[in-house]
């Protein structure tokens, strides 16, 4: 799979919410020429949130199909995954877009990925980007030894400390939420 320069995007499901959270820098190569950016939508009349690392232009075109998948599948977050996986494997159009989305609902959390992957984490975090194993560390770290701590408070703290270790990472960041269902 491809880590993407330029982003971390990370999931959080804690004490009955899910947080997802993004920086804002965009990099082309080795110069930063975006503070900025929000790399986090909502989907599904609010019900999906869906962050995105790679390319910006082929990001929103894969994101526009798993809207598309979503409202084919009456929001199923699982199946309208997997379909865009496989549309985005197969069909030749979409088979060079560069991205990595990691998507969640009240119940799943899925990163999905051009080579054809869905995955489903184990554990209560997922990201990706080129911040995405710090921010990743930092979470599991927080809701192992901070359990007390909201999951945008951890999903937050990640994202700092992953800016304060990767140089394609800012500490801009923009969140969403959504309260979760066990």
């Amino acid at each position: 799979m491809t880590t993407f320069e330029g982003t971390t995007i990370i999931m959080v499901r804690h004490n009955g919410q899910v947080a997802v959270c993004g920086d804002g820098q965009v990099s082309l190569g080795p110069t930063i020429i975006k503070g900025t950016a929000r790399k986090i939508r909502r989907l599904n009349q609010d019900k999906v949130v869906c962050g995105f690392a790679g390319a910006t232009a082929d990001a929103m075109a894969i994101m526009e199909r798993f809207e598309e998948h979503l409202s084919q599948y009456g929001g199923q977050l699982v199946r309208a995954a997997v379909e865009l996986a496989k549309t985005w494997r197969t069909d030749k159009s979409l088979r060079r877009l560069e991205a990595v989305m990691l998507v969640c609902d009240a119940t799943s959390m899925l990163l999905i990925s051009g080579s054809g992957d869905v995955l489903e984490p184990d554990g209560p975090a997922l990201a990706t980007g080129s911040g995405g194993n710090y921010a990743l560390a930092a979470a599991r770290a927080m809701i192992k030894h901070s359990p007390q701590m909201s999951a945008p408070d951890i999903a937050r703290e990640a994202i700092a400390i992953a800016s304060e270790i990767c140089v394609y990472t800012n500490d801009n960041i923009s969140m969403e939420v959504l309260e979760c269902r066990k």
